[in-house]
């Protein structure tokens, strides 16, 4: 298994004092309450808070059509500190808003802070596109995926207040990379807790077509090469999606690691390929996987009636983190989240399926794959709408997972591409 711990190296030593931050933009800048992200986004795209009535708020968006910008040339451009934005979690200082973020450990729900996070990536990327004269917007701006998310504590206090900060670092046509950052109050000064990077994309507004967005203009030597290092966020991305194991044929290096894998579960007795046997201290990858079913009601809409990503990102989590936790026996603790893809928006109403797999572990860390699709009990069909990634860290060292099948031997590896 020669290639497989590059995946861990790649998630442990690609994190936070690694990562480009964004430079200080704080200046003049008013923080923004929590509770205020998802109303400001609701009066952005004119969305109804009354599920009852979004049908016909969704139709009178069609009317913004005519505000599309027909080629990205016709807008003005923008500067990252245009789009710069803070957010205040105030755990601290409001202890009533306390009770929704509390986990049974007395720390912070990190799925929570998924949501936020999302949140606020999508009020981001329309300060960067806000028109002036337009008072809603004709975007509809979705989250694309989470590149990555990497902490560097593993506990975030419940009482102690949390500041997000973020802007827009590149921009394609109708795509945009956000960097974020999550900071708490310890003692009167902000410590990093984590780093964000997600894509959002662009649609018109009707949700069925890219749409132009505001190019980005860097302003210093660090900006450009924040932008410099987005544009290889997005080759690596293309990259990784041609090297997917569903388009192309594994390498001869991964068809190795397989073979190797296959004799270390030989029963050496029977020399069958029926007949295999678990090496010590070890759990077949069969053996170790969660499943579980969500109901999506309207009361996890987001501001265009599709489940709020965010939401989806928590369930993920929750689920990822008691797979992690039945495998390895105690409190397992995130360290990084990768590559998660929304394929398709989940419609109000569905059935969302979740099937959470141990796919790699490494001494205490534990790799879980999450998997959503949704069952239409019409048609009795399933689609997949969304991967997870997830990297967590038990307090013990964690038995080796061990592939059964053929499937089972190429999760991991196509983590590490």
């Amino acid at each position: 298994m020669r290639k497989l711990p590059s995946v861990l190296a790649r998630t442990l030593t690609s994190g936070i004092s690694g990562s480009l931050g964004l430079p200080d933009m704080s200046e003049g800048q008013s923080p923004i309450h929590v509770n205020n992200v998802r109303r400001k986004l609701r009066d952005i795209v004119g969305a109804s808070t009354n599920w009852r009535d979004h049908v016909q708020a969704m139709q009178e968006r069609k009317a913004l059509h005519t505000l599309l910008a027909k080629r990205q040339e016709d807008l003005p451009p923008r500067r990252m500190k245009d789009s710069y934005l803070e957010v205040i979690l105030p755990l601290g200082s409001q202890p009533e808003i306390r009770e929704k973020y509390l986990n049974v450990h007395n720390s912070v729900r990190f799925g929570r802070i998924l949501e936020d996070l999302d949140s606020l990536g999508v009020l981001i990327c329309y300060t960067h596109t806000k028109q002036e004269m337009q008072p809603r917007s004709p975007l509809s701006i979705v989250t694309a995926l989470v590149d990555k998310i990497n902490l560097c504590q593993k506990i975030i206090h419940p009482d102690c207040d949390i500041k997000f900060t973020g802007s827009v670092s590149w921009v394609g046509k109708t795509s945009m990379e956000v960097k974020m950052h999550m900071l708490q109050l310890h003692d009167g000064d902000y410590s990093p807790v984590l780093d964000a990077t997600f894509v959002m994309v662009a649609r018109d507004p009707e949700n069925t077509r890219p749409a132009f967005v505001n190019p980005l203009i860097p302003e210093s030597p660090e900006e450009e090469e924040i932008f410099k290092q987005g544009e290889l966020n997005k080759m690596r991305r293309i990259d990784f999606s041609t090297a997917s194991l569903l388009k192309m044929a594994p390498t001869a290096e991964e068809r190795n690691i397989v073979h190797d894998i296959f004799l270390n579960t030989l029963d050496t007795r029977t020399v069958s390929f029926q007949s295999r046997k678990l090496p010590p201290n070890s759990v077949w990858m069969e053996d170790a996987k969660l499943k579980a079913l969500q109901i999506c009601h309207p009361e996890e809409r987001n501001i265009f009636n599709r489940i709020f990503g965010g939401f989806l990102m928590r369930k993920a989590f929750e689920l990822g983190w008691a797979t992690a936790c039945s495998y390895g026996g105690s409190r397992p603790f995130i360290v990084s989240v990768d590559d998660i893809m929304f394929q398709k928006p989940v419609e109000v109403g569905s059935l969302l399926l979740l099937s959470g797999q141990v796919c790699y572990t490494e001494n205490n860390y534990i790799q879980v794959r999450v998997h959503s699709e949704v069952y239409n009990a019409n048609t009795r069909e399933h689609h997949t709408t969304n991967i997870f990634h997830f990297t967590f860290i038990s307090e013990n060292e964690v038995p080796q997972v061990v592939p059964k099948t053929y499937g089972g031997k190429y999760p991991i590896n196509m983590l590490s591409s």
